[in-house]
Order: C-alpha cells, then sequence, then structure tokens
C-alpha cells in the first residue's frame, strides 16, 4: 500500500501567520488543512433495570461489546448523532434523557459525548456494525470483554447517578475508577 505525501501534493507542515501550532499549508495558495479532533456521539441505554450493549462486528476491537456510539455527521446535534448510532447499531428507537458525561482522549484526538437514554420497548436487533445486541443486569455486564475504556467509565458514572433527575455531568475518570478500567480491560 503507497503512503500519501502531502509535500507531493503541494503542502508543507509549517506554523501558519497567527497560529501557534504546526499545519499542512498548501504551498502554493496558504490555505491551511485543520486537523482536529473527532467527535463520538453515544448513549448508555436502559430498558428498565438492563443495560443494552453491542458486540462489535468491526475493528478496532471486533468482537468486543461496548456501548451504542461512533462519529459525529455534519449538520448533525450531539443527540440526533447518539440517537442515530443507537438505530445503526442496534436498530432501536431511544429516547435521549440528559448529557452524562464528555469524556477527553487525547491519545486519538477524540472528544465522546455520552447521553442517558431509555430504550421504552424491549425491540432491537444488531445493525451492521453489530454482532449481537443484548440486554445485560448489572452483575452480568461481559466487563473483561468491554471494548474501551470510556465504555466502563460512562457504566460506572451512570450507576452512580441512576436515580437522580438533576446532576453535573462527569468527564474523565479519575483514581480508582481509573486503575480499574484499564486492569479490567488489559485482561
Amino acid at each position: 500500500m503507497t503512503t500519501l505525501n502531502p509535500k507531493d501534493f503541494g503542502f508543507e507542515k509549517k506554523i501558519p501567520d497567527g497560529d501557534s501550532l504546526e499545519r499542512q499549508v498548501c504551498t502554493d495558495c496558504g490555505w491551511i488543512h485543520y486537523e482536529n479532533p473527532r467527535i463520538i456521539v453515544g448513549s448508555v441505554v436502559t430498558y428498565e433495570d438492563k443495560f443494552l450493549l453491542c458486540r462489535r462486528a468491526i475493528n478496532p476491537r471486533k468482537g468486543f461489546w461496548t456501548l451504542p456510539a461512533g462519529f459525529m455527521e455534519q449538520q448533525e446535534t450531539t443527540e440526533a448523532g447518539a440517537a442515530r448510532e443507537a438505530f445503526e447499531e442496534a436498530n432501536m428507537n431511544i429516547r435521549i434523557r440528559d448529557l452524562l458525561a464528555v469524556y477527553n482522549v487525547t491519545h486519538i484526538s477524540q472528544v465522546h459525548i455520552m447521553y442517558r437514554a431509555v430504550l421504552d420497548k424491549p425491540e432491537f436487533s444488531p445493525g451492521e456494525e453489530s454482532l449481537e445486541v443484548a440486554l445485560f443486569d448489572w452483575n452480568d455486564i461481559p466487563w473483561e470483554e468491554l471494548a474501551f475504556p470510556t465504555v466502563y467509565w460512562a457504566l460506572h458514572h451512570y450507576k452512580s447517578i441512576k436515580d437522580q433527575d438533576s446532576f453535573v455531568p462527569f468527564s474523565n475518570a479519575e483514581g480508582e475508577l481509573l486503575k480499574q478500567s484499564f486492569d479490567v480491560l488489559k485482561r
């Protein structure tokens, strides 16, 4: 596979005037190609006291369990994106309740925006990006098979405010929750 080099297309990496970071800049016209973080939108979906998880049919982490979530699309609100992802991954219509958390995943330049959501009827099936979809009691969640630390964080953050109507949205896990997420997921 051939790797494209921006220099082959008249771009060079430099700090543009009025900026403080290196960017890819067109050597002919000065147009700046900004590479910004990607936004992931998703939700902790519950039906009664059960949590809905999707087993990934795609990489990264194919075969592992995750929350319905994915890249936000153009001209889309974060809530609409979370609802769309739930439909794409689990053929279900959810009702977004409120913002649960905003996680900064800086090592891969992503921001994960997670909502609390409700499934009014237990009607779902695997979408194209899921091998299977299932509802789990808290004690039956396949913790060692979760795809990403943010899935672990969101589930635990949800549980800590489960019955609250008002709370401050969470951010990245710290302390014991952070340690637990990495200990569980590296097994």
